[in-house]
């Protein structure tokens, strides 16, 4: 059979801090878990991944270590690698995009599509009015811009994507948006910068995606689908900043390409390294030759505009012969304890802690991130639920099976696997349903259906005690054949499941074809019934998972509430003062006192309300994100202080009016700012 060519990609991090749980079940795990399938049916794979080292977030954090960003990447970068390579993810090269073939491979692609003397030239050059700190004499990147995000309300989103609702955005689509340098709300100011005109790719996006691509998870498809209807425009591919790759043309000094041009291009540059030296392959194999090449990129729900429009617009672009997506499976996302994973307020399972508290248990994090994995809707990790996917399903369901198999043997057989003698009806139906098993979990894996093909294997495991629970080979003492074949049929499912578990359960699956001499762990191996040896003497039985007790898993909630409790303490600090204004400016705003006379919930939002204020000038509409504080019938004929005289803004299709004054504590909870006792309404706030 013609060996199948695939290019496996891991979304990149930003290697500004370490990995939590939530990227592992998201990109990792179900990567790997793809990886192994596909190498044990003998494909030819190749495996990349590495850290994005370029953009604002690595910047933040070097700032505020009073370090370089050089250093921060570096440090990030090896703590990354080397917690994937504890947890057994089988990457064949984990680089970084400051190398100096990404460098080299990006500067050289962009040259090419904004060289207008090129064939290939695509890019266009627009000014833009773009925000700037007045205070620090500097355009702002996405990441140094915050605001109210307009889909939502969250009030934290960044200037180039909502973390809590996921939308993509544009730094002008913030409402009151500030500068996260000074604190100062930016100015608009013209720059000059180089555009992919995604909008003249649209018609062959929409062919390419929506009549090509319906196989596509229904995640997938329709967040990409929504993007094409609503219309796509020029995206700028370069920022107005100093770390990272310089805009390698005329006209480019002080810029970088944006982080979203440059990190892709990664997992071209990080094949090149990869293959730098192999006498026998070459990168071109895997990325060029459509049709003999198959490319899957594993990522969370956050990126997948990113991956499905943007970047094979960047490849068409190119014009090189470069081949475009075949699936990008990606996921939803992974919470904690019912709560978001969140890096700054450290509530989060970091995998690199994890691996130190739980050296042993890699493989019953793989088991439970998979079992739980959030591939159609949002997932949720909880510590109980860890310690019983060990202690109920892998300890009571799959271990029990293999050491009642192992010590059967050995306490009948001395250990040597016996030969299939006398075979009955049930032995041969056994046989024949476990044989079902290669073909129902390769089905699942092939759809990107993880959960289901991990379940399909725990059904194997069920099938083994089943049977073994109902010949009952225990109690036969007067028929060592009929014991035999029991034993051995029970030893053959046991040697299925650890060439069908390897890729979810890789060191278990492993110690268990060590233990049972199984000579070929081949993904065909499955559907035979002969996997094992007549005679050979398997390994004196142990425990392939221990339990896990109750201590250690209160150990570890106490942990995170600890954590929490220490970020939240160093989030109270007081802010420092922002730069003095002028009395004359102050007075230009127009704050008065207002009574709150109507509220509602704004339909499709979780945070919105639309109020309706008694302004005394007037009566007037206001949307306010406060609904994770206030219910609507709660704050009828509340009072309020309201800036009346600033410009109104359409926030989802409602014209807001003026915007009310809010406190907000080191939780980020907000309170009403309100007079302590009842004011006539219209009357100033000084």
């Amino acid at each position: 059979m013609t060996q199948q060519r695939y290019t496996i990609t891991t979304a990149l991090p930003y290697a500004n801090g370490p990995l939590h749980l939530g990227h592992v079940a998201g990109v990792y795990i179900p990567a790997d878990i793809y990886v192994r399938y596909l190498r044990a049916k003998n494909e030819d794979v190749i495996f990349i991944g590495g850290t994005d080292e370029h953009g604002v977030p690595i910047t933040i954090k070097a700032k505020n270590e009073g370090v370089t960003p050089q250093q921060v990447v570096d440090k990030y970068h090896n703590i990354i690698g080397d917690s994937l390579k504890q947890l057994g993810i089988t990457l064949d090269v984990f680089s970084k995009t400051t190398s100096k073939t990404h460098f080299e491979t990006a500067s050289e692609l962009f040259r090419r599509v904004a060289d207008e003397k090129s064939d290939n030239w695509a890019l266009t050059i627009e000014e833009t009015l773009q925000y700037y700190d007045e205070a620090n004499k500097q355009f702002l990147a996405d990441r140094y811009i915050t605001g109210t995000c307009p889909n939502c309300g969250n009030e934290k989103a960044y200037g180039d994507q909502c973390e809590k609702c996921g939308t993509t955005l544009n730094a002008t689509d913030l409402i009151n948006p500030k500068s996260t340098l000074s604190g100062n709300v930016p100015v608009l100011k013209l720059t000059r910068h180089w555009f992919l005109p995604l909008n003249q790719y649209e018609d062959w996006l929409k062919t390419w995606i929506l009549e090509d691509h319906q196989d596509w998870k229904t995640n997938v498809y329709g967040q990409c689908k929504g993007w094409l209807e609503a219309g796509l425009h020029p995206r700028a591919v370069t920022r107005d900043l100093d770390w990272g790759i310089p805009v390698p043309v005329e006209g480019g000094e002080g810029k970088v390409l944006y982080v979203w041009f440059d990190a892709p291009i990664g997992y071209i540059s990080f094949t090149k390294e990869l293959l730098e030296n192999d006498k026998t392959r070459k990168w071109e194999d895997y990325w060029k030759e459509e049709g003999k090449s198959k490319l899957i990129h594993f990522i969370g729900k956050d990126n997948i505009v990113f991956h499905c429009i943007i970047f094979p617009t960047m490849l068409k672009a190119f014009n090189d012969d470069y081949i475009l997506p075949t699936n990008v499976p990606a996921n939803e996302f992974l919470n904690l304890e019912g709560e978001k994973f969140s890096t700054s307020g450290n509530w989060a399972v970091w995998l690199h802690e994890f691996l130190l508290d739980f050296p042993d248990k890699t493989d019953v994090l793989r088991y439970a991130l998979c079992s739980n994995m959030p591939e159609t809707k949002d997932a949720d990790f909880t510590w109980k639920d860890f310690q019983a996917k060990n202690n109920n399903e892998l300890a009571a369901n799959l271990g029990n099976f293999v050491n009642r198999a192992f010590v059967l043997t050995h306490k009948f057989f001395n250990g040597a696997v016996p030969a299939y003698s006398v075979v009955e009806e049930i032995d041969a139906n056994t046989l024949a349903l476990a044989k079902e098993f290669h073909g129902k979990v390769s089905e699942s894996l092939d759809k990107f259906r993880f959960r289901e093909a991990l379940s399909e294997l725990m059904k194997l495991s069920n099938l083994g005690n089943k049977y073994l629970a109902d010949t009952e080979p225990w109690k036969i003492k007067d028929n060592p054949e009929r014991v035999g074949t029991i034993l051995r049929v029970a030893l053959e499912i046991a040697a299925k499941i650890s060439v069908l578990g390897s890729p979810f359960l890789p060191e278990t699956s492993k110690k268990m074809a060590t233990w049972l001499g199984v000579a070929s762990t081949k993904w065909s191996e499955a559907e035979k019934d002969d996997l094992l040896t007549d005679g050979f003497v398997i390994a004196t039985p142990e425990l392939l998972f221990a339990k896990i007790e109750d201590d250690v898993i209160a150990a570890q909630l106490e942990k995170l509430k600890a954590s929490k409790a220490t970020a939240q303490q160093a989030k109270s600090t007081v802010m420092p003062q922002k730069e003095n204004v002028s009395f004359e400016e102050f007075s230009k705003m127009d704050i008065r006192i207002g009574t709150i006379i109507e509220a509602e919930k704004v339909p499709k939002t979780a945070k919105l309300l639309k109020l309706k204020i008694d302004t005394g000038i007037d009566q007037r509409t206001v949307v306010s994100g406060i609904a994770e504080y206030y219910s609507p019938e709660d704050i009828i004929g509340k009072q309020v202080s309201i800036l009346v005289n600033l410009a109104p803004r359409n926030i989802k299709g409602i014209e807001s009016q003026g915007m009310i004054l809010m406190a907000e504590n080191s939780k980020g909870e907000l309170a009403f700012v309100s007079p302590v006792k009842e004011i006539d309404n219209g009357g100033g706030v000084r």
